[in-house]
């Protein structure tokens, strides 16, 4: 019995997380915005607990700051502190691939790797590249980033890369939908695929620094993806999240 309640209250958690989280990424809930627990309680629906569990899990996000007087306020970042998000993360994808690199990775570790690469080669080869096709890289890319962090085989680390990439903003395929937009698009993603060739190239030959320094050079790539977007504010609808910035 205990044990039901204790998934069911964790269940809730999650929910009331997802729930909310969706309200201030859509600007629902607007930067500066005081959310109290039973505001959120009524938000939700979910009971007082899971709730405030939740809330202490978007301050862990980033998403929200705990105010001393009680309850949190929904946070504004500045241009620089996304810069700074996306930095870091390259930092730690960086730091991931050299791992690889260095501790050796299988043609049978690689493999996967591989046959992703094929798939959004598939991609960008469209010329023009549609609204679908963009949102297949997105899941394509996402993947593809996640199986080389896990190619370090450093549980430690690819918590801190999965933490560092938990704002939409700052994830490894954060601005793509954005980048769909733009005239240069598809020399972008071409650019953004040969970065991942060369740095699975670098992890099969164990060239640990050369792995490192292209991955974290192709996080650039998303900073540069940012400025363009601010430049150009009529397609903020095709990020979640930017309404923070």
């Amino acid at each position: 019995m205990a044990e039901r309640e204790s998934d069911r209250s964790v269940s809730q958690t999650v929910r009331a997380q997802l729930n909310l989280r969706d309200l201030i990424l859509s600007g629902d809930l607007r930067p500066g915005e005081r959310i109290s627990e039973l505001q959120a309680v009524e938000t939700t629906g979910a009971s007082r607990t899971p709730v405030r569990m939740a809330l202490v899990r978007l301050e862990e996000e980033g998403l929200l700051e705990a105010i001393p007087s009680g309850g949190f306020m929904v946070k504004t970042f500045s241009e620089r502190d996304v810069m700074d998000s996306i930095e870091l993360r390259g930092t730690l994808e960086g730091l991931a691939a050299r791992f690889a690199a260095e501790r050796g990775a299988s043609s049978r570790d690689l493999e996967p790797l591989k046959r992703c690469l094929d798939e959004i080669d598939g991609v960008v080869r469209q010329d023009p590249i549609s609204v679908d096709a963009f949102s297949s890289y997105v899941a394509l890319n996402a993947r593809l980033h996640a199986m080389l962090t896990e190619l370090s085989r450093s549980p430690p680390l690819i918590r801190q890369v999965d933490r560092a990439s938990a704002l939409p903003f700052a994830s490894p395929s954060g601005f793509v939908m954005t980048q769909s937009t733009l005239p240069d698009a598809r020399d972008t993603l071409m650019i953004a695929q040969d970065q991942h060739r060369v740095v699975i190239d670098a992890i099969e030959n164990r060239e640990g620094a050369r792995a490192e320094a292209i991955m974290r050079e192709h996080a650039r790539v998303a900073a540069r993806n940012l400025r363009l977007v601010l430049q150009n504010k009529t397609h903020f609808d095709l990020l979640p999240g930017l309404a923070l910035i």
